[in-house]
């Protein structure tokens, strides 16, 4: 039975100012043979959502939230790119896809360090699935309040 993230005890406290600062823990979770993740998501799965988010951010996405949800979210996209709480459920056809189980932590350390690179040197302007038209600085915040979430479920 998957956890509820938002009853979750135990999350790092997480402020990231710079990609450099996400990779940097990153990399240093994964150097460590005792991380342990909190909640649903392996480390394997946690980075490879969000190299997946960030590839998207420059290449476009190949699905549209519900138009319910496009019409709302744009009103919470401010909020957002201050703060992400967990909890967000998905559908189980687009978890499958955000989060597969079949990853390893090698390929997507290796795909997560390649979507770093890409957000630091390449302009993020898709339209968000849920938020639209985003801006490249609206994209970074996005991409650090999002980081903060995801891995603040990673114990070293």
């Amino acid at each position: 039975m998957p956890v509820n993230p938002r009853h979750v005890q135990g999350r790092r406290e997480l402020t990231f100012h710079s990609l450099q600062q996400v990779l940097d823990d990153v990399e240093q979770l994964a150097a460590s043979p005792a991380t342990r993740t909190l909640g649903n998501w392996s480390l394997a799965q946690l980075l490879n959502h969000l190299a997946l988010t960030m590839n998207g951010s420059i290449d476009g996405f190949s699905v549209q939230a519900p138009w319910f949800i496009r019409l709302l979210a744009p009103l919470f996209k401010q909020s957002a790119l201050k703060k992400i709480s967990p909890g967000i459920r998905l559908p189980k056809s687009a978890e499958a896809v955000a989060f597969p189980s079949s990853v390893s932590l090698p390929e997507s350390l290796q795909a997560f360090r390649q979507a770093i690179r890409r957000a630091s040197t390449e302009q993020m302007r898709a339209p968000h699935p849920g938020f639209g038209r985003m801006t490249h600085q609206e994209w970074l915040l996005l991409h650090l309040r999002h980081s903060e979430m995801h891995l603040s479920f990673a114990i070293p």
